[in-house]
């Protein structure tokens, strides 16, 4: 017999739902997951679980409802959590841009790696810092999730850009159409909304301990 680690998932103050059933929904999640020491897993557990209690729909955005159970059935086998339906009209552009910026530099083809981009997208299209937005402990958590799948483009991220505002800029590069209003960063006004601490906006709680 031995404890498995306890997981912190963090829970945005805008969340709807009340941090216990995030907590319950990402607790139930991880104890069906099939691979809890990844850390791809606790960003699919956090992300769900933050989409549920704040009533998202589809869970994640880019993924059909038989997608979607591919991911739960091998991630979360015995889980039953229904990802929502998708409506092309809801379609962003801004979403499909970044998942495929993400699938441009994800470190293999596989379908795991293909739904964190779905996973990663969909969490910044919220309202909170990146990884409040995908239930993970700490900024540094996604860091360095973003380092070990995607590590080109984490590397472009050399001066530890917030990553909302990192994607958004890699965006805007693409398209030729930059809006930031300072060519250099270190002398524009908004510099504080692109760099600096993210640390405690968030409730973090902790989804308990499983002896196994």
């Amino acid at each position: 017999m031995h404890t498995s680690a306890i997981h912190p998932i963090a829970i945005p103050a805008a969340t709807r739902g009340p941090a216990r059933s995030v907590e319950a929904i990402y607790r139930r999640l991880m104890e069906c997951a099939r691979f809890p020491g990844d850390p791809r897993t606790l960003a699919f557990a956090g992300t769900l679980a933050n989409g549920v209690a704040a009533g998202t729909e589809p869970l994640l955005r880019g993924l059909d409802e038989a997608e979607f159970q591919r991911l739960m059935r091998c991630c979360f086998p015995g889980m039953a959590l229904h990802g929502g339906s998708r409506d092309a009209r809801d379609a962003l552009d801004e979403y499909d841009d970044l998942v495929d910026l993400l699938m441009e530099h994800r470190v293999e083809c596989s379908d795991v790696q293909t739904w964190l981009c779905h996973a990663v997208a969909s969490a910044a299209l919220r309202d909170n810092h990146l990884w409040q937005d995908m239930g993970l402990p700490s900024r540094a958590v996604l860091s360095q999730l973003m380092t070990e799948n995607f590590p080109r483009l984490a590397a472009l991220n050399c001066a530890d850009m917030k990553w909302k505002k990192f994607f958004y800029r890699q965006l805007c590069e693409r398209t030729g159409v930059m809006i930031c209003k300072s060519p250099n960063c270190r002398v524009c006004t908004d510099y504080a909304h692109c760099f600096g601490p993210e640390e405690g906006a968030a409730l973090v709680v902790m989804a308990g301990k499983r002896d196994t």
